[in-house]
């Protein structure tokens, strides 16, 4: 495990690791693009002065140099350092990286507080230049915690032993977990058992790599650049341009060669098939994972499973015969789906056969909603029964977890990374709480009664629908309402918003006066509003998978497929 820089810990395993084994080259360098030899000072001092196209062009020169060695040219990058007279390090960082990397960690100790590549130390000097708010303590910690964790795989236990008291525990004082947790290592009786305990794969695995890019976040990129530079600010420029495109449908990436802008003609704003299977209001739509099936279900007791593209019923789930079905989920490998019902249960089903799995133990008041766990083995209902409002069961049907707060739960999204859990209760509050402790983070409350909640696939942002039309956007970690969304109306009863298509670049939701609404999740701006169902829209889904088709269900039992308008209809 390693310190972060703010003194929380992160896993040292092999994450992280960059192609060919370096990350910013090995070649010697100069201290901010500073001349190779005499010969060059004048090129040098010219290049300085200049600018490439409004940008520094050290700046530029250096990240080419960094890319061309990411990508295995070296002779090319030796080449460009050469021409230019800019080198991509100091050999004062150089001899650093060398240092991590070879193990050699009390030379890494002296380069980190001053010693130059030749060993000699500088009078006055304070050592690598660090980043803003990086602290060389730390850094000394996440050192020597790598030094006596490759003790202990070696098994020299007694040098282990000195590291931990004499190095390690005067700079962790006050970090009592942190020495309990490396004391405790001190008893693993293998290599195997000491890397599973640690999370942590050996000097032989990349623990190096990982801990020199650890250790590179928190040197000043003046001196050592981080890693890969060049690749992120590309994926910015892709990620911009998406976000700028108000109609994106593309799943694919941008080419770098042209501006992005996706054609108005490929959104999908046509009605490909109404589906009219059920016999009353349909309450909620939910594509599979992999896009290939849609569930839906409602006042009618059951639940209908299609099949995409040709919309066939493949299954008819009696699902509950004395209530409405007011809620479905599917399970993340799509082998299972769990409905919800007003007659108090919650249901599990093979989605293959369709035959029920297990039904769980009845609650005191409706079941309305559910979220699974991503390894398909257990999953969190909501209720509305308070003492039951959130409980954690395996697919046996045995109750693994109950939640001590009592409020109603009317809806519950789970991040995909598992870190947030929301409850949205009657009383215009949003209950966050973190998964691994189950303890409550914080509660929000929220200007009008809420009636649905969905989480970002990229764990970062909360939508919540409300019933005074407005739909917001809230940055799960900061709680800052980012975006709203207007346009739509709000009313009593449920009507649910949800992300969606090409990189979630969308917000949709349903609306009171029939009417589904579609926003640029980055802008705010009403992208369409089409005409869907009479008098309510009640849900949307977005497939996954296909960024031109999306589903709208309603109170006149109809389910409509939007797709884009060149898109034929599947044959009979």
């Amino acid at each position: 495990m390693l310190a972060d820089v703010d003194g929380r810990e992160t896993s040292n395993g092999a994450h992280g690791v960059v192609a060919n084994g370096s990350s910013n080259g090995t070649h010697k360098a100069s201290v901010n693009g500073s001349s190779q030899n005499g010969k060059e000072a004048a090129h040098i001092s010219h290049a300085s002065q200049s600018k490439y196209f409004g940008h520094d062009r050290e700046e530029v020169t250096r990240l080419l140099i960094q890319a061309l060695t990411d990508m295995g040219y070296q002779k090319a990058a030796d080449s460009v350092s050469a021409d230019s007279g800019y080198e991509l390090e100091s050999p004062t960082v150089a001899a650093f990286r060398t240092a991590v990397l070879d193990g050699a960690w009390g030379r890494a100790e002296e380069l980190l507080a001053g010693a130059t590549s030749s060993g000699v130390r500088q009078l006055g000097a304070n050592g690598l230049v660090l980043a803003p708010g990086a602290d060389r303590n730390i850094m000394r910690v996440w050192l020597r915690q790598q030094k006596f964790l490759e003790l202990l795989e070696r098994r020299e236990i007694p040098r282990a032993l000195v590291v931990l008291r004499n190095e390690l525990t005067p700079l962790c004082s006050e970090q009592f977990q942190k020495i309990n947790f490396l004391s405790s290592l001190l008893m693993c009786q293998s290599s195997a058992d000491l890397m599973a305990k640690a999370d942590w794969d050996g000097a032989d695995g990349q623990s190096r790599q990982v801990l020199l890019s650890e250790l590179s976040r928190c040197i000043s990129p003046s001196v050592m650049l981080p890693e890969h530079r060049l690749a992120v600010l590309l994926e910015q420029v892709k990620e911009n341009q998406i976000n700028h495109c108000v109609f994106h449908t593309s799943a694919d990436a941008p080419s770098l060669y042209s501006d992005h802008m996706c054609e108005r003609s490929q959104f999908p704003s046509e009605v490909l098939m109404e589906l009219d299977q059920h016999t009353g209001e349909v309450w909620q739509i939910r594509f599979s994972h992999d896009g290939t099936r849609m569930a839906s279900c409602g006042m009618d007791q059951t639940v209908l499973i299609w099949r995409v593209p040709t919309f066939e019923v493949i299954h008819t789930l009696e699902a509950h015969q004395d209530g409405e079905v007011c809620n479905i989920t599917w399970s993340p490998d799509d082998s299972m789906i769990i409905t919800c019902g007003r007659d108090r249960y919650a249901k599990i089903w093979n989605t293959e056969t369709g035959a029920c799995i297990k039904t769980l133990e009845r609650f005191w008041e409706p079941v309305s909603s559910c979220v699974w766990f991503h390894d398909s083995q257990s999953f969190i209902t909501g209720s509305f029964d308070k003492d039951k409002s959130l409980c954690q069961w395996d697919l046996t049907g045995e109750r693994v977890h109950i939640w001590a707060r009592k409020h109603r739960t009317e809806d519950l999204a789970l991040s995909p990374d598992e870190r947030w859990l929301v409850a949205m209760d009657e009383q215009n509050r949003l209950h966050v709480y973190n998964v691994a402790t189950r303890e409550q983070e914080y509660e929000m409350e929220v200007k009008a009664r809420p009636t649905s909640i969905s989480i970002s696939q990229d764990s970062r942002f909360l939508l919540v629908n409300r019933t005074d039309g407005e739909a917001q956007l809230i940055e799960l970690a900061t709680r800052d309402a980012v975006q709203r969304y207007r346009g739509h109306t709000g009313g009593e009863f449920t009507i649910r918003s949800a992300f969606g298509g090409a990189n979630e670049s969308f917000v949709i939701s349903g609306s009171e006066d029939g009417f589904v609404c579609i926003w640029h999740k980055s802008s705010g701006i009403l992208v369409e509003k089409l005409a869907a169902h009479q008098p309510r829209c009640n849900s949307v889904s977005w497939n996954p998978v296909d960024p031109c088709m999306f589903a709208t269900c309603g109170d006149d039992s109809k389910i409509k497929m939007q797709v884009q308008s060149s898109r034929s209809p599947p044959p009979l």
